[in-house]
């Protein structure tokens, strides 16, 4: 099978056009998609719908994603061990992560990476969505939460410690809550869809709800406004330490302590772990054994 015309498939789907794939791989747009044209008549099936403002994948195109990527990755691989002392860790390397978990742990990482791999580039989408990899083309995703029936392979690399705290300011006009009933009275700042908190009872892991007039779909967001005043937010304690150290934050202690859900690596075949990922989740799993406020657990 032609690996470019693989190459042009895969590139389609992370940069979102033929056009912008092409510029990737160095190609004339009208070279790219035909070997497109040419790969779709090798596998006898339409792989992409492509309008003049979008491209999906078709099911048929979901379906060969993850093998196509798997050839490519078996491609470089080969490639990489006629070059001894080569880690193998370049190309492309995609993933989805919690913003503060991005900015506050894995961005750090980067410049070190980059140095030691100089073939290695990242693309990071930093949002608390829950992202489809395979859909979406995506090597990796991030995720902290207690995880349910998936469908991915899941590597588990650390726990999460989590506090309930309010500014001073709003202290002041509205006092503490002392029990999680009484938060109920407060204005609760939430992401969007997630009117609970959980917490870690004398059954087991409970939920509160709560609700404010202020909701946000990025974490930071509701950082920002539990700073201002605004209302009682749950976070995460890398995220709030400079905050709680300095007093623009306090920390309420309540009848039961919010719950620390794990940070788990998610990606879709245990075969496709390439070396760019290995490479990645090794500076990761170190970055959050040295953070004092990650307790690591490893699977």
């Amino acid at each position: 099978m032609d690996t470019e015309a693989l190459a042009v498939f895969v590139n389609a789907i992370s940069a979102g056009s033929i056009s912008a794939a092409a510029r990737r791989l160095g190609l004339a747009p009208i070279v790219a998609s035909r070997r497109l044209s040419t790969l779709e008549r090798d596998v006898g099936a339409r792989l992409l719908q492509r309008t003049t403002r979008s491209l999906s994948l078709t099911a048929e195109g979901q379906a060969f994603l993850p093998h196509a990527r798997e050839i490519l990755d078996r491609e470089a691989e080969a490639l990489t061990a006629l070059r001894p002392g080569d880690s193998g860790a370049s190309g492309l390397l995609r993933l989805t992560a919690p913003a503060a978990l991005g900015r506050e742990v894995i961005v750090p990482i980067l410049p070190a990476l980059f140095e030691a791999h100089p073939q290695l580039r990242v693309e990071l989408q930093l949002t608390e969505r829950i992202v489809d990899l395979v859909g979406e083309g995506l090597d990796l995703a991030i995720r902290i939460a207690d995880l349910r029936d998936t469908d991915m392979v899941a590597r588990r690399i650390g726990t999460v410690r989590r506090v309930v705290c309010a500014s001073p300011a709003y202290l002041a006009i509205h006092g503490p809550p002392a029990t999680r009933s009484e938060l109920r009275g407060h204005e609760c700042l939430a992401l969007v869809g997630s009117p609970h908190w959980l917490f870690d009872g004398p059954t087991g892991v409970e939920r509160a709800r709560v609700s404010g007039r202020l909701t946000c779909d990025a974490i930071d967001g509701l950082h920002a406004a539990c700073r201002a005043g605004a209302g009682i937010a749950m976070l995460s304690t890398w995220s709030a330490a400079n905050d709680l150290k300095t007093g623009q934050l306090i920390e309420l202690p309540l009848d039961a302590p919010p719950h620390a859900p794990p940070i788990s690596a998610l990606y879709p075949s245990a075969r496709m772990v390439t070396p760019r990922v290995r490479v990645f989740l090794n500076a990761l799993t170190q970055a959050l054994e040295s953070d004092d406020h990650v307790d690591i657990s490893q699977a």
